[in-house]
């Protein structure tokens, strides 16, 4: 068979045990068969609808309609396969599973989270003894919500940040080009609407583009940057922004960071300094790392995030332009394997068009 049956050890054609078909047959069977298949239609109807309660009773419309419309690419693509996967099929087989394995590998999901995520399908079927193919997609669902990281917001509705003595200092790190910069503006944006004060910090010194795009950023936010000149120390920005935050009471500070991984000893050694100044500010800041990854880049953004979990350690992700992509399973594949929440998604250019991590709302609407 497939790899599936390699590594989980499925029987092969002809070790089925004994099927309806050896079995005897009364003259009513046409009649009975009738009454059976109505039965499982009713009762798959009421699985079914029961899901859907289950699922749209996390989501927020006016959100849930921008996901929706951000994963329309994603979505095309994985629905398009799976319709493959269970055409013809009245049951979840090893047939249907080695090509759903397949389909999740295309969609980004990578090779380690695809085993478990089919695992763990296999395991309900076992024990479940029989699967309708129409079950598959709600199941897919559900295990695949249940193996991603929840996200410690409460309220997915509210940007907030913990308690903490001080303002909450974010890190945000990620290699120049993923929207590291329109990232931390949006996030300023959506704390500012949140009624939350927010300083900005430019110690990506080493591009004088990054600071004026994060200057650019300030200004249509309406909130303060601290920067110094090109080819300063970043790790001096970053105690000017911390200790400028506390100053003014702010609420949050977000300092931008160099996005270079052509050294990783410096880029480690940098981010330590940078954690080293703003800690002495504000004890334990930054509270949070946050890694950025453009979702459009697949694979590439699983090499990116191995890489800088390798030089600092990373508490929080945020996954841009999965309006532009539809490789929007490779959200699924990074948290599984890094084991790190994915906190913020980008599903649009808008400046609104940044929302916290639903687990369930992705999954509902990256699966239809």
């Amino acid at each position: 068979m497939g790899l599936i049956n390699k590594l989980f050890g499925k029987k092969e054609e002809g070790e089925e045990e004994q099927n309806s078909s050896d079995l005897p047959q009364s003259q009513n069977t046409n009649e009975s068969d009738s009454v059976t298949a109505e039965e499982d239609q009713a009762k798959d109807s009421e699985a079914q609808s029961e899901k859907k309660g289950f699922f749209s009773k996390f989501f927020n419309k006016e959100n849930k309609d921008k996901l929706d419309q951000g994963l329309t690419k994603s979505k095309e693509g994985v629905l398009s396969r799976l319709t493959r996967v269970v055409v013809g099929k009245s049951k979840v087989d090893d047939e249907v599973l080695d090509n759903l394995e397949e389909v999740l590998v295309e969609s980004d999901v990578g090779v380690n989270t695809t085993l478990k995520i089919i695992q763990k399908i296999e395991e309900r079927v076992s024990r479940d003894k029989y699967v309708n193919a129409n079950e598959l997609n709600g199941i897919l669902k559900e295990e695949i919500a249940s193996l991603l990281l929840g996200n410690n917001i409460e309220d997915f509705n509210k940007f907030d940040t913990p308690k903490v003595e001080g303002p909450y200092v974010i890190m945000v790190v990620g290699v120049n080009g993923v929207g590291k910069t329109t990232t931390i503006g949006k996030l300023a944006n959506q704390f500012k609407r949140a009624g939350k004060s927010v300083v900005l910090g430019a110690a990506d010194t080493f591009r004088a583009a990054a600071i004026d795009q994060l200057q650019v950023w300030a200004d249509r936010v309406e909130v303060p940057i601290i920067t110094q000149k090109m080819g300063s120390d970043p790790a001096s920005v970053a105690f000017d922004t911390v200790q400028a935050a506390k100053a003014q009471g702010a609420d949050v500070a977000i300092i931008d960071t160099a996005g270079r991984l052509h050294n990783k000893i410096n880029l480690m050694n940098e981010l330590t300094k940078i954690k080293n100044v703003t800690s002495k500010v504000i004890p334990d800041s930054p509270h949070e790392v946050m890694l950025v990854l453009d979702a459009s880049t697949g694979q590439n953004a699983i090499e990116q995030a191995k890489q800088f979990t390798k030089a600092t350690e990373v508490t929080s992700l945020a996954l841009t332009k999965l309006d532009g992509t539809a490789k929007g399973g490779v959200v699924i594949g990074i948290s599984d394997q890094f084991q790190i929440p994915v906190k913020y998604i980008g599903i649009g250019e808008g400046i609104d068009d940044l929302q916290i991590f639903n687990k369930v709302e992705f999954v509902d609407s990256l699966f239809g």
